[in-house]
């Protein structure tokens, strides 16, 4: 299931013309950042060798895991460091 973006004519143009105008929508780790375009609303987010590619559902999965997984370590890594700080 893809998801497809219908923009407006001028909009795709634009785009076409001059390219994206892209800005990250959301930051999944310190590597790994989604990106959508200003004008035509295409979403891309950053493969595995830190390219990017177009955000299928398959990428939203992993990235959405992945936020999971790096918000855990993250928290456990601060609750260890304020803990060993105390003693």
């Amino acid at each position: 299931m893809k998801k497809t973006t219908n923009a407006p004519a001028p909009m795709r143009f634009y785009c076409d013309l001059f390219g994206h105008n892209y800005e990250m929508t959301k930051k999944v780790t310190k590597h790994v950042k989604e990106y959508t375009c200003k004008c035509c609303k295409r979403q891309l987010t950053t493969n595995g060798n830190g390219k990017l590619t177009e955000l299928t559902p398959k990428f939203q999965e992993i990235n959405n895991i992945l936020e999971e997984i790096y918000t855990r370590r993250m928290m456990r890594l601060k609750n260890k460091t304020l803990t060993s700080s105390i003693y």
